[in-house]
């Protein structure tokens, strides 16, 4: 049997409290980062191969179903505003599309050519690199387009949750991040859910840190939407720059990019 879909190893859950149920769930979360610690090695080379593709032109795509796939949508949807590349660099897609973000799509992810036919909708090719994401490591969705990209010669990656799971031994690099059981039997949004998006998080922060999108450690490169952001884009200036507090206000609001004020100041 698979070890997420193994019975909880807590028993009678509805006659716990509150406070049991808390303790229960966060001493499980616990397991994550010693996961993540022992899977750092794969989650580097992934990273590398990634970095790799993206230099040289290439893009980015998670490809999962579920909570999986939602995970990778996020990811992708949160570079942009964080590293302030274009919209079209980390690309996220769900089995049974747009609509699977909110809502399950029944039998989506049983689906064993569509994972491919979406990735040939954004023209998938040799210069991009696909990472499937599957708890279970069996999802037919994503085993199909990691098939396809295999015989197409793309580069691929997974991140799992189960040994020996037909995902990772297609994949060209894997990731499996083992934690036992889930707290509620077979509920992956929980730390299956967790830990790939904290390899998520990994993967596409150091990727854009070795991009040169990040400055000593301030994200440079940040879209600036809303007055927190400005604020830490101002405070980023005047770090960087013998500018006054106004004076990198009006920069910062006629170039609308930290990077470009700190360099022509630093340039003059």
């Amino acid at each position: 049997m698979k070890i997420t879909e193994k019975e909880s190893q807590y028993n009678n859950l509805s006659k716990m409290s509150f406070k049991q149920i808390a303790s229960s769930i966060n001493k499980e979360d616990k397991k994550i980062a010693i996961a993540l610690e022992k899977a750092t090695e794969n989650i580097s080379k992934l990273s590398c191969q990634v970095h790799k593709k993206i230099k040289n032109g290439g893009r980015l795509f998670y490809i999962g179903s579920g909570t999986s796939g939602r995970l990778g949508i996020l990811d992708a949807s949160e570079c942009p505003p964080t590293f302030g590349i274009k919209e079209n660099i980390v690309i996220g897609i769900i089995a049974g599309g747009d609509k699977a973000i909110r809502n399950a799509v029944e039998s989506a992810e049983d689906d064993i050519d569509s994972g491919w036919n979406d990735l040939k909708n954004y023209n998938v090719t040799k210069k991009d690199i696909v990472i499937g994401i599957s708890a279970s490591g069996s999802t037919p969705y994503v085993i199909g387009a990691l098939n396809s990209c295999k015989e197409s010669k793309i580069t691929t990656g997974s991140i799992t949750c189960n040994n020996d799971n037909p995902i990772a031994k297609i994949s060209d690099f894997d990731i499996k991040l083992i934690m036992g059981p889930e707290f509620l039997t077979g509920s992956t949004r929980m730390k299956a859910g967790t830990a790939q998006k904290m390899c998520l998080n990994i993967i596409t922060t150091s990727v854009f840190i070795k991009l040169g999108h990040v400055l000593d450690n301030k994200m440079i490169d940040m879209k600036i939407s809303n007055k927190k952001l400005e604020n830490r884009a101002i405070s980023l200036i005047l770090e960087k720059t013998k500018l006054n507090k106004n004076k990198a206000k009006e920069m910062l609001k006629k170039f609308k990019s930290a990077r470009i004020v700190i360099e022509r100041e630093l340039n003059k």
